[in-house]
């Protein structure tokens, strides 16, 4: 990371499905200012981007102005580091193939770099979170999808065409649930927070016990239910941590096989679930590791502040960016 004194400061802008969240950050990774608009209200981008751009730039002024600005990362839903495009993200208002990096460009004048957000989550977690000075770790984002990004070398893998590294669309189960890829049985439909709500559902349909989670609306379930029924001690909402944990650490000690991380990061809600979740994917882990990695690998929460996390990440990657 290199900090030009005449540039202090990198934007970071994090593109959800439901909002943008974007903010001023500084070499420390603190957030200076920040503020969001709806994503959804804007079936044309133009629009979008011009709304970002007014809302950021009295940010921008706070500071000094674009000129004080090193860059500015954004990480979004299938965005692509190479070309700095969006591409037929499923819950993006806007269809095909975007370039934003370059909209964002030509309105502000400052260079921008653009990557998927669990990639943009994995620079700010070797940025400033719990995988400084790692060289070699893998991050898994457990939200609405499961998302990840992999470090080997130092170096985030994108593959030849800017996408690699999909692990949530890794087959845990052939014949599995459907996905929204148009597959059956991908990690991200057990093992986010929505594959816990379908687990949920599917658990209190096919057992009879009491549990505290019928007294919800079944189609209304989130994870967070699921967490508050497991602390008051509910036998079925425990089940379903162990069974979504049995899940995840079983891929995990794949994906071990594949890259031999010093770590594995979790970041995302779902983590928070503390011990719930973390006991059943360590012991799934240990159940299923290839002997040579087996206690190499550390399990590791995210120490980046969830407010922040997404805009720390992607503003990480506007200390790299490389000036046009």
């Amino acid at each position: 990371m290199t900090i030009n004194m005449e540039k202090p400061y990198v934007v970071g802008m994090d593109i959800g499905g439901t909002n943008t969240v974007f903010g001023v950050v500084d070499s420390r990774g603190n957030v200076l200012a920040s503020d969001s608009v709806k994503t959804q209200q804007y079936e044309n981008i133009d629009d979008y981007v011009d709304d970002v751009c007014k809302k950021l730039l009295p940010l921008l002024s706070q500071f000094g102005g674009a000129e004080k600005i090193k860059g500015m990362g954004v990480g979004a839903p299938n965005g692509n580091y190479y070309s700095g495009t969006i591409e037929f993200a499923p819950n993006l208002p806007w269809k095909g193939i975007i370039p934003l990096a370059s909209m964002f460009e030509e309105r502000l004048g400052i260079p921008t770099a653009l990557t998927n957000d669990a990639n943009a989550a994995a620079i700010g977690e070797m940025t400033y979170g719990a995988a400084r000075g790692m060289k070699d770790f893998i991050m898994i984002t457990l939200g609405t999808g499961v998302g990840s990004g992999i470090v080997i070398n130092g170096q985030l893998v994108y593959g030849h065409d800017g996408f690699a590294g999909e692990l949530g669309h890794v087959i845990v189960d052939r014949n599995g649930r459907a996905c929204g890829c148009g597959r059956k049985g991908c990690l991200e439909t057990y093992c986010s927070a929505t594959g816990v709500a379908r687990t949920a559902r599917e658990f209190l349909v096919q057992r009879t016990e009491p549990s505290l989670l019928r007294n919800v609306p079944a189609d209304e379930i989130q994870s967070k239910d699921v967490y508050d029924a497991a602390v008051k001690g509910d036998k079925l909402a425990q089940d379903i941590f162990e069974f979504t944990g049995r899940i995840l650490g079983q891929a995990l000690a794949d994906f071990i096989a594949f890259s031999s991380p010093e770590a594995i990061v979790l970041f995302g809600g779902l983590a928070k679930s503390g011990d719930y979740i973390m006991k059943p994917i360590q012991k799934a882990i240990d159940e299923n590791i290839l002997k040579i990695y087996a206690g190499k690998t550390k399990l590791l929460l995210s120490q980046l502040k969830d407010a922040d996390a997404a805009v720390l990440g992607a503003s990480a990657l506007g200390w790299e960016v490389k000036e046009n």
